[in-house]
This record gives C-alpha cells, sequence and structure tokens, in this order.
C-alpha cells in the first residue's frame, strides 16, 4: 500500500496526502522518503498540475521522523558512520529544498508552482520541517492541533532543515521556546510563533489551501532567504545588535543545560555559522553539526532511553500474556492530594471513578482538589468548560464503601501506616467482586506485608504514583511475592489508559526510585556534615544535569520526611545502616524547626511567600566549611554513583528486571541525568572499566557504599556492557 498518494482536482490542484499503512500516527520512513520525493516530482512535471498542497488522510500530520531511519544510515555506512548520517541528511535537505523551490528558475525565481501545507491536527519533527519548506501553512482549529519541533528533548535537534528555516524567520530569541525547549504550540499559538500562517475550522482546512495555492503570486513563493536583501531578523553575528543576540542566547543555552547537552550546543551552532553563509551552505553547516550529534554516546543514549525504551514500556513490554485488562471503574480510596491527583487524571482518561474519605467533607474537599485542577486546565486553555464538566461528572464522592460495588480495580492512597492500610483493605474487599485488583499506593511499605490483609494476595498490587500525580509521569508497579499476572496487567493497562509511563519491579525495601534517590539525597547531606561547601554541592549536581541539588531535593520533600524515613530505616538494618553522618544534618535541622519548604525554613531560606532565596546561611556556621574542598570531578562522582550503584544492585538483586525500566525511571521519576540516558546507559557510556575504577577509588576514601557490585565487576573484566546484552543475561 501506498504511503502517500495524489490526486489531482478539476482545478488543477494536486493534494498530496500522507498516510502510513498500519499505523495511527504518521511517522517518515526510508520509503516514505522516496514516496513523498516522488509524488513531488511527478506533481512538478505534470503541466496540468498548477498549485500543490501537502496533507495528511489520518487525524494528525505527523509524529515525526522513525528514528530506525537514522541508525539503518550508520549502517549502510559501514566503518564510515558519519558519512552514512550526513549523506541521508543531505538528501532530506534535497527534497525539502525541492518543494519550497517547486521548479521555480533558481536564477529568476520565477516559474514554481505554490506549494501549500494543510495540517489537521498534530505534527511534530520532520512533520513540522516539510511544512516549514511550503509556501503557505494553514492548521485546523482543534483541540488536536499541536505544532512544534520536539526533538532537542530526546537528545537531537532539528536537522532537515528546521533549525535554519525556522531561526531564520523569526530570529534566534524568538525560535528559542520551540526549538531549544522543544514546545508544541496549540493553532493560534503556532500562528503567533510564526510557525504556521492560517488558523481554520477543521472543515475549510483543504478549501483554504487550494483557494490559497490558486490565487498565489510569483512573490508569495520566494522564501525571505532567497530573496535579494536578506537580512537575520535579530541581526546577523556580525552586526551590533546580532552580536548582543547570540551572546544572550549562547548564555540562556548554557544557564538551561549546565552544558552537559550536546543538542542545545550544537544547534546554535548551526544557527551562529549558518548565519554568516548563503542558505544552501547554511542547510550543509546544520546537517553536519546534527550528524555530530547524532554520533555522540549522549543523543544516543537519549534517544534510546527517551523514545524507544520510553515507547516500548507504554507499549506493553513488560506485560504478562493475559487478555485485556483495562478498567471500567476505579475506586480511590484516600481524598488527599494523591488521592485526588489519582481521581483527577483517571477520570480524564474517561473512566468513571469513585472518591472515598472517612466522611462526606473530607471526600467533597478531595473532588474539589479535582475541580480546581480542571479550573486549572481551562486558564491555561488545555480544556473546554464542556471538557472539564465531563470529567467532574464521572467523579463521585462518597464516605460510603458500598460504592465500590462494581469497581474492577481499587487504589489506596491513605496514611503510610500498615494497620490503617490493612483496615481499609479488608473494608475495601468486601464491597469489591472477587476478580477486582486491590492496589495500595504506598512509596515505602513492603507490598508483600501489606498483602497479608487481603482475601486474595495474588490479586493485590502495588501501584506507586509521583506527586504531584498529574504532571509525575511515571508509574511504579510493585509486584509482590504473591501478586499474580492478573493483577500485573490490569494495573500496566491503567497506567496505560491515563496516558503515563510504568515500570514493573520486585518487592523490596523503598521497591527501585526510591531506592536510588535516598542515598543520593544523602550523600549530599553528608557532604554538608563534612564541611563541603554547600554551593558546591548543589551545583556539582545541577553540572551533572539532575533538575535538582540533593539539598534542595530533600527541602522540597520535607525534611522530617527524611527523618522519618531514616528512623524506620535505621530500625530496620541495626548495625549495618550507612547514613549516621546524614542524620546529624537532618536531625539538628528537624529539631530547629527547619523542615524545608513547608515551613519556609530549611537548607534554603524563603520569603513569606515561600519563594526560595538561596542556601541559609546558617548551614556554614553551624557546619564550617573545611579548607581543603574537593575538587568538582570527585564530588560530582560520589553524587551520580552513590546513586546508580543501586541501579546496579537492584537489577543484581532482580528488584529492577528490564535496563529499560531502570533508566527510563530513573529519568522520569527523579530527573537521573537525561543527557546520560540513564544510570545503565551512563555506565556504557562510561565504560564497565572506568567505572570500576571510579568505584574503588571512592570506596578507599568514602567506604563501602561505594564498593563496585560483582556483576559491574564482572563485567569490567570482559569488556562486556549493559546494553551489549551480556549483564543482562548474567543478571
Amino acid at each position: 500500500m501506498a504511503i502517500f498518494t495524489s490526486e489531482t482536482d478539476a482545478d488543477g490542484v494536486a493534494t498530496i496526502a500522507w498516510d502510513l499503512p498500519g499505523k495511527s500516527m504518521n511517522v517518515l520512513t526510508e520509503a516514505g522518503i522516496a514516496e513523498l520525493d516522488a509524488a513531488v516530482d511527478a506533481a512538478l512535471a505534470d503541466a496540468a498540475v498548477k498549485a500543490i498542497v501537502i496533507t495528511s488522510a489520518k487525524a494528525d500530520f505527523a509524529g515525526g521522523m522513525d528514528l530506525g531511519v537514522i541508525a539503518r544510515m550508520k549502517e549502510a555506512a559501514g566503518a564510515d558512520p558519519a558519512r552514512g548520517v550526513f549523506d541521508g541528511v543531505m538528501a532530506l535537505h534535497a527534497l525539502l529544498r525541492k518543494i519550497e523551490r517547486a521548479g521555480m528558475d533558481p536564477r529568476t525565481l520565477k516559474g514554481g508552482k505554490p506549494v501549500a501545507w494543510a495540517c489537521p491536527g498534530l505534527s511534530a519533527g520532520i512533520g513540522t520541517e516539510i511544512g516549514l519548506a511550503c509556501h503557505r501553512r494553514f492548521v485546523a482549529d482543534g483541540p488536536r492541533t499541536k505544532v512544534g519541533l520536539p526533538e532537542i528533548l530526546v537528545g537531537i535537534f532539528p536537522g532537515a532543515g528546521g533549525t535554519t528555516r525556522y531561526s531564520r524567520m523569526v530570529g534566534v530569541m524568538a525560535a528559542a521556546p520551540v526549538l531549544l525547549e522543544g514546545k508544541m504550540l496549540a493553532a493560534k499559538a503556532a500562528k503567533a510563533a510564526g510557525l504556521v500562517d492560517e488558523v481554520v475550522a477543521p472543515e475549510d482546512l483543504l478549501g483554504a489551501a487550494k483557494a490559497w495555492a490558486l490565487s498565489a503570486r510569483p512573490e508569495d513563493l520566494v522564501k525571505p532567504w532567497d530573496a535579494k536583501g536578506f537580512r537575520m531578523p535579530g541581526g546577523a553575528p556580525y552586526s551590533t545588535q546580532g552580536f548582543m543576540t547570540f551572546v544572550g542566547a549562547s548564555a540562556m543555552v548554557l544557564g538551561k543545560t549546565q552544558g552537559v547537552y550536546p543538542a542545545a550546543r550544537a544547534m546554535l551552532s548551526a544557527i551562529y555559522e549558518g548565519a554568516l553563509v548563503g542558505f544552501d551552505a547554511a542547510l550543509r553547516i546544520e546537517a553536519r553539526w546534527f550528524t555530530s550529534v547524532l554520533l555522540n554516546p549522549s543523543s544516543g543514549a537519549m534517544i534510546r532511553s527517551l523514545f524507544l525504551n520510553k515507547q516500548a514500556l507504554e507499549k506493553g513490554a513488560s506485560r504478562p500474556d493475559v487478555p485485556d485488562a483495562k478498567v471500567s471503574k476505579l475506586g480511590v480510596i484516600g481524598a488527599g492530594m494523591m488521592g485526588a491527583g489519582i481521581a483527577y487524571v483517571a477520570a480524564e482518561a474517561g473512566i468513571e471513578v469513585v472518591l472515598i474519605d472517612r466522611d462526606q467533607e473530607a471526600a467533597d474537599r478531595g473532588r474539589g482538589t479535582v475541580e480546581g485542577l480542571l479550573a486549572d486546565a481551562i486558564k491555561r486553555k488545555r480544556r473546554s468548560e464542556a471538557q472539564a464538566a465531563e470529567t467532574i461528572a464521572r467523579v463521585a464522592a462518597t464516605p460510603d464503601f458500598a460504592a465500590l460495588a462494581g469497581c474492577d480495580l481499587v487504589v489506596e492512597a491513605v496514611f503510610e501506616d500498615p494497620a490503617i492500610k490493612a483496615e481499609t483493605t479488608k473494608r475495601a474487599e468486601a464491597a469489591l467482586g472477587p476478580e477486582a485488583i486491590f492496589a495500595t499506593n504506598t512509596s515505602t511499605l513492603p507490598i508483600s506485608e501489606l498483602a497479608k490483609a487481603s482475601r486474595d494476595p495474588a490479586r493485590f498490587i502495588g501501584i506507586h504514583f509521583f506527586s504531584p500525580v498529574h504532571r509525575m509521569n511515571l508509574v511504579e508497579i510493585i509486584r509482590g511475592r504473591e501478586t499474580g499476572d492478573a493483577a500485573v496487567a490490569k494495573a500496566l493497562d491503567f497506567v496505560r489508559q491515563i496516558k503515563k509511563t510504568p515500570i514493573v519491579v520486585n518487592d523490596a525495601r523503598f521497591f527501585y526510585a526510591n531506592r536510588c534517590i535516598i542515598p543520593y539525597i544523602n550523600e549530599g547531606v553528608r557532604l554538608v556534615a563534612e564541611g563541603v561547601e554547600p554551593a558546591l554541592i548543589e551545583n556539582a549536581a545541577k553540572q551533572l544535569g539532575m533538575p535538582l541539588g540533593p539539598l534542595q531535593l530533600v527541602d522540597e520533600t520535607s525534611i522530617d520526611l527524611g527523618v522519618k524515613i531514616a528512623k524506620a530505616t535505621r530500625a530496620a538494618m541495626g548495625d549495618a545502616y550507612p547514613d549516621g553522618a546524614a542524620d546529624e544534618v537532618l536531625f539538628a535541622l528537624a529539631d530547629e524547626g527547619r523542615l524545608g519548604r513547608k515551613s519556609k525554613a530549611g537548607f534554603y531560606a524563603y520569603d513569606d511567600k515561600g519563594r526560595r532565596q538561596g542556601l541559609w546561611e546558617g548551614l556554614r556556621d553551624r557546619w564550617p566549611p573545611r579548607e581543603d574542598q574537593p575538587g568538582l570531578t570527585e564530588v560530582q562522582h560520589r553524587l551520580a554513583m552513590v546513586q546508580t550503584l543501586e541501579a546496579v544492585r537492584a537489577l543484581e538483586e532482580g528488584v529492577l528486571l528490564d535496563i529499560r525500566e531502570g533508566d527510563v525511571g530513573a529519568i522520569l521519576g527523579w530527573g537521573f541525568m537525561p543527557w546520560s540516558g540513564g544510570p545503565f546507559g551512563w555506565l556504557d557510556i562510561l565504560g564497565a572499566a572506568r567505572a570500576v575504577e571510579i568505584c574503588d577509588d571512592l570506596a578507599a576514601r568514602h567506604g563501602a557504599r561505594f564498593a563496585a557490585p560483582a556483576l559491574l565487576r564482572d563485567m569490567a573484566s570482559r569488556g562486556a556492557s549493559f546494553y551489549g546484552g551480556a549483564a543482562a543475561a548474567a543478571a
């Protein structure tokens, strides 16, 4: 079946429609590139064709490029992958340049055929780059419409001309939100940003595009950069205005990326260098920088984790082979912020929700939280009044457990107290049918122990949401010792329904995410106790690419929660407890009432409105900085390795079942160095031998918590890597 079809109407407009067979979303493949090229050639060569419209036969235009194309370019080039990628990218440039010039004489810029872009819904990446090459861009004014160039979010940048075209259209500073932040814009916002020209009613989309194409004048087809006298918006780099623009852009990129994301720097270099030359030379410069990024291990790791692995997990890579288990009616017990957040995302996904709390007033407060989230969505124009009304109508708030009758999944989100959770389990199961699945939302309590309160531990599972639920994309599913496949499938199907990313782990203390993030926090606090400058600790973490330094993170989660976890862990581990040095600092701050952001006092100082004002000056008085401060690299190795080694131990012990889940979970769950592709991706970039060398040095100077696990040491001896497969097999 054809991917691109072309049909010419009585007025002489050739409509080229994209419809990738067997897929709900168009992505550009090698075959698609060839078919689009042939369709454009045919339309330009046909004297009966007066104009061209490029559109989609699907509800959306495109989700982007099939990233497997890039991998196959490398493979086909054999010993010279850079040449393979560069040549492939230049072939794409030639196709889009052909659309842009549309048969016009390169000297007179006359004789071309108008090409309009008609986008019915979402367009990302290469889809938008195709649009930018057209002479006029039309999008449908509907809730599905989102237009953007989000490549930066998976470690690359728009490399099929999108970087060069868009920066020349609006200037580097105006282009920053789209190019450097990867923002996807709704129809009217896309027009305001200059990504599109016209926003029309969905039913008028093709008609409007055809009408413009038939009435277009020759000068309407000439792109600004092809016309004489073109000047870069914001000024060329060698002009006074342009110099300041690029200085500001460089500072902005460094501030946002901390220098650890190669794609952002490469993209700015492509824009800067391209602005010094003509358009076709600029495209070659863009292709060279794009090739450089694609051959960088960081970009490969980001693509693997944030695109390929994430997509595989969302499609059910870890799902047991059992029949469909979608949720039709959900019970949520506990209407606090967590429970209300779960109710909100479920209702938004079209699921009927029963929200239960101890009395009607508490249950109504939870429903009010859902209403507040919907009101915010309306304010931000993400939902209409009618859509919000439909969503809230799905949420029934009550203190009556009998209302759970008919629920096929219940998520309990009450206090982290085993006795309260056990009582809640028994009360809920008394109202549920025998096929219902019961899930507990807990971040620390062992699932296998909580399951003892259940009438059927095989249908009892942990579903750990991260706060705030409506913003955090990761959901950790915890299989207890007796949890059956039906419960795992139900949990995975539910997470898929609410459009979040699941990872499945086996039951163990702190599961996976908290098992890794707690050592990171404690290492940062331990460094304070050792007399390391707090600013060095925080900046070292941020320059690793962590979204928050460990001290800010503990302030956000609350210091008293850290104290509570520390006491419980010490009681469970006894003499093996490793974090006494960190406790000294945490307990002292808690005793002084410095509990973090919620008390407007913690490692940081806050104003009356709770806004962070900088590190608390009293820290340096209480724990004076030593004279011999460690180097930046040593602090970074401690902060990065202490959490990475926990991920390896989790794999080694069978808590983590799949390195893909380990990497995706780390990035989405606590923001582990996204540029690295996750802890296992980072170890592969380092190489196992270098990682063991770092561990041995840290262990000798700072203790056994840095000892290299046997799995990692064995990999080093064999020259193996995680994504090479050897380590996964050994585990």
